[in-house]
């Protein structure tokens, strides 16, 4: 499991999930992998299948209707994987708290490795985020 967790500080790939979201956070992620952000540079790739993927990137509310579909999306990535949360939303509804259609918060249904917070968050704190989850990962290796 150490090579896998090496591999990971390398080349991230990661597959992201929107639960539900108002896509300003996805508007967000798409902006990181343009030239000016370029977050091909550290390894990281989106892919289109969970089970190419080493990370899974979740942005939005989780709502009733998701959340069997994130724990069958999350199932599916090789382990070890990590998951992060992205925005505000994903972390505590944001400014649907209250509502009745999301009972629970991302890390009530996943195991959540990593929070980046705001609403939407800036692409300049979506690269801190991951750059924070490498190290992390390094540590664990």
């Amino acid at each position: 499991m150490g090579i896998k967790l090496k591999a990971l500080t390398k080349s991230l790939w990661v597959y992201h999930l929107s639960t539900g979201s108002c896509n300003n956070c996805d508007i967000e992620i798409l902006d990181c992998l343009t030239p000016r952000f370029d977050l091909e540079r550290f390894g990281i790739v989106l892919v289109g299948s969970p089970r190419h993927a080493d990370a899974l990137l979740v942005t939005g509310n989780m709502t009733i209707k998701s959340m069997e579909r994130a724990k069958e999306v999350y199932e599916q990535m090789p382990k070890p994987g990590v998951v992060i949360a992205i925005g505000t939303c994903a972390l505590n509804h944001g400014v649907f708290s209250g509502s009745y259609v999301m009972p629970k918060t991302v890390d009530e249904v996943l195991p959540v490795d990593i929070y980046i917070p705001g609403c939407p968050p800036k692409p300049e704190g979506i690269i801190a985020g991951v750059a924070k989850l490498l190290a992390l990962v390094k540590e664990k290796a």
